[in-house]
C-alpha cells in the first residue's frame, strides 16, 4: 500500500432541524468541492435559542481528505516585451 498524506480542515454546518441534519449538510457541501473526504468528526456542538425555543443548530467538524498536490506548473517561454 502506498504512503498517503491527508488534510484536516473544520467546517461548521447549520441547520434548524437537528445536530446530525447540520453535520450532514456540511459534508456533502464540502464533498462538491473536496475529492475523496474520508473522516468527518464532531468537535462541537451548539444551539441558538431565542424566547425559550431552540431556533438552530451547529455542529463544528474536522474533516479529513486526502491530499493531492497540484500539478507543478509548466513552465513557458518568458513573454517579457523588449524594448
Amino acid at each position: 500500500m502506498a504512503d498517503s498524506v491527508y488534510r484536516v480542515t473544520e467546517l461548521i454546518g447549520t441547520s434548524n432541524q437537528s445536530w446530525e441534519a447540520a453535520a450532514r449538510g456540511a459534508v456533502q457541501t464540502a464533498a462538491k468541492t473536496l475529492r475523496d473526504l474520508r473522516v468527518a468528526e464532531v468537535s462541537e456542538q451548539d444551539m441558538t435559542i431565542e424566547n425559550g425555543k431552540v431556533t438552530s443548530y451547529r455542529v463544528k467538524l474536522k474533516v479529513s481528505f486526502k491530499y493531492l498536490p497540484e500539478a507543478s506548473p509548466s513552465r513557458t517561454k518568458s513573454t517579457s516585451r523588449k524594448r
